[in-house]
Formats: C-alpha cells, structure tokens, sequence
C-alpha cells in the first residue's frame, strides 16, 4: 500500500513527540561551576572509556582484557574497517592484532602524537578525552593531517589540515541565509538558546552565511536537540563524557547532544569535578559539521575532535577559517582571513592562568637585569 506524503509527515510528526529519548527532566544546565548541585557530582566523575586507563604500555602480540572494547571505540570512529572479522556479530577479540595496530598509527598520525603503534601513556589520554561523536575516517579515507601548502596574506606559506565530508557538501549557493530550530520537547531557556546564537556567529563572521532561529522546528534548515542513549539516528551516545554531541552533514541539518552531560551556559570558572563541559564550545564545533566540515588535526582549530572537561574554545582557528571559506567564500564585510579572532582566542583557564604566570615570570626577570 502506497503512503502518501501528508500520511508520512504525521507519522513523522508522531513518532517525534511520542519518543521518550529527550524530556526536559533530565537536562543539566547550570550558569557556572559551581552552581552544579552536589546530588549531580557522584554521576559526573567516571568517563566512558576510563577503562582504557588499563591498556598503557599495551601492544602489537598481546592479549590484553579491555582491548575488544578498545576496538570497538576505533570502529566507531573510523579507524578500524567494519568488514574486519570479528568472533560474533558483535564482538572483537582480545588481541592487538595487525588491525589494532594500524588504527593506532592512524590515530596517532591524526593527533599529533609519536606514530609508534603502541598504546602509550600519551595515546591512551588523548583516547580518554571527551569528543565529538562525527568519525575521523569516513569511508576509509582520512584529511585530518593530509596537510594542504595555503598562501596566507603574508609570511610565506602555511599547512592547512581541515577537511571535509566525502564529495565535499555543503549548502547550495541559493540558500545562505539558513534556519535553525530547537527541538520543541526540550523546553530550553533563553540562555541556552542565546548559547547557540552566538555559536552561529563565529562562523557568520567569516563567511556570507546568515543563521536565524525559527519558530517551526519541522521547517528549519538545521535541527538541535537534546538526547540520551540511543535516539533513534543510530549514533547512541554514552551517558557522562564520552562523545558529547554529533552532527550531520548538509543538507540533513541535524545537531545532537547528549542531555547526560554537565553543560555550563556561561563563565567556565572555579574548581569543577572534570565532567563539565562549556555548551557554546560543543556547539560551536558541531556547526562546522552543519556546515560541511570534517575533523581538523590542529590541536587550536575548533574542528579539532576532542576537547578537555573545564575548558572553553570558541574562536575560529585560522585552519577553521581557511576551511569554510573554501566551501562558502568569505564575508563581504570582514576582508581577507585575519581579524579580531586570531590572537584574541578564548582559551580554558589553565591555558590562561599559564600564559600569564609566563608573562609576569619575563616581567620580573627583566626587573631584576635592569636593576
């Protein structure tokens, strides 16, 4: 029996908001760090994976418990193929075999870290990171450290690292002015919703793309929304860091983010409990997959896959930048590709609080040589 588009639409529209996979209840969102209430602290300080703590110093011949799920975590991301065999439908072995050592260069490569095929100290805490839910190798194939000679307005020549979605989508030239829309069932506030807003911003400013929040989510360009566990895309997210949000390419426009997470809305400052993550920095990175960017290998670019608890980062890198306007072209009102942006980036407050320490210690080492 043929189903005509109206009867899919209502089905569709039911299917939405008969889910029970986002409610309103269980969204945490707080101004600061510490105004995270204690009941929520005892749920936000045990990663996903922090399993894999057990696995440094593993590799190539040993049989290690813990390493199936390590496999499972490079499928998921890319680097192992889902065509290598496995003793079940669903399961890995325990072994470093050939193919966990293959992922483990490529994920080295991709991050910057010593190519050595062994899951070292430094490898098993960049795995342990918090990140994007978005695969870094997309049908077999990875650009996030191809590395691509492009002439800078001065200086000589620089290596770019941001890539792209196989064909290269993005938005058609007709639609620059998008909308985006939030899922209904989530009831956010304005402050929240004012998050995104300006998370949209740090891409408009670099190109000739407009984004305006509408009213009608069925209607909107992208669609945002709150979820947990598995939420009917097939990308089930995990509950406290992990992966914290993914989305989709142009034009399906979908942006989601796991609701088990502890987000912060405004100032990321104080002591927090490691599981905090700043909302606008998630969003922002999640936009430039909206918008038809892959994962980038420069540890400063927003692209960058991975982000630690406590930290924020919201300025478009140069890599970001240069990547975008390759898709979209620049903005009309903002010349060339430097600007406020660059060497004004928001950092966390490690970074900062270090930067300064450097500062003050010049400062007085230069007292002391005048005197």
């Amino acid at each position: 029996m043929k189903i005509s588009p109206k009867v899919k639409l209502i089905l569709c529209i039911f299917s939405i908001f008969s889910s029970s996979t986002s409610t309103n209840a269980f969204l945490h969102f707080f101004p600061n760090i510490s105004s995270i209430p204690p009941s929520l602290l005892p749920n936000t300080t045990k990663s996903a994976w922090n399993t894999f703590t057990n696995l440094s110093g593993c590799h190539s011949g040993q049989n290690v418990a813990g390493i199936s799920k390590l496999k499972s975590y490079f499928r998921y991301f890319g680097y192992i193929s889902n065509n290598i065999n496995t003793t079940s439908k669903n399961n890995f072995t325990d072994e470093f075999d050939d193919a966990l050592e293959r992922a483990v260069l490529n994920y080295q490569k991709n991050f910057n870290l010593n190519t050595t095929g062994e899951l070292d100290e430094e490898t098993v805490k960049q795995i342990l990171k918090p990140r994007c839910g978005v695969a870094d190798i997309v049908n077999g194939s990875t650009t996030m450290n191809s590395g691509k000679v492009t002439p800078p307005p001065s200086n000589g020549n620089t290596v770019a690292h941001y890539s792209f979605f196989p064909g290269r989508p993005r938005w058609p030239s007709r639609r620059r002015d998008l909308t985006y829309a939030f899922d209904p069932r989530n009831q956010l506030s304005a402050d929240v919703k004012r998050v995104f807003a300006n998370a949209f911003s740090r891409w408009s400013e670099w190109t000739p793309l407009t984004f305006t929040e509408s009213g009608n989510y069925f209607t909107a360009d992208m669609k945002i929304g709150f979820y947990a566990g598995e939420h009917g895309d097939g990308e089930e997210f995990d509950g406290v860091l992990g992966t914290l949000a993914h989305a989709f390419a142009p034009p399906r426009g979908l942006l989601h983010l796991d609701s088990d997470e502890t987000w912060i809305v405004g100032e990321i400052s104080g002591s927090g409990t490691g599981a905090e993550m700043d909302l606008e920095s998630v969003a922002v990175h999640e936009i430039g997959h909206l918008l038809g960017l892959g994962h980038s290998s420069v540890e400063n670019a927003i692209m960058f896959p991975t982000i630690a608890s406590g930290m924020r980062k919201v300025e478009l890198d140069r890599d970001d930048v240069e990547g975008i306007q390759e898709l979209y072209g620049s903005n009309p009102g903002n010349n060339g590709t430097t600007g406020p942006s660059f060497g004004e980036r928001e950092v966390s407050r490690g970074c900062r609080d270090s930067f300064m320490g450097w500062i003050l210690l010049l400062a007085v080492g230069l007292t002391l040589f005048v005197l």
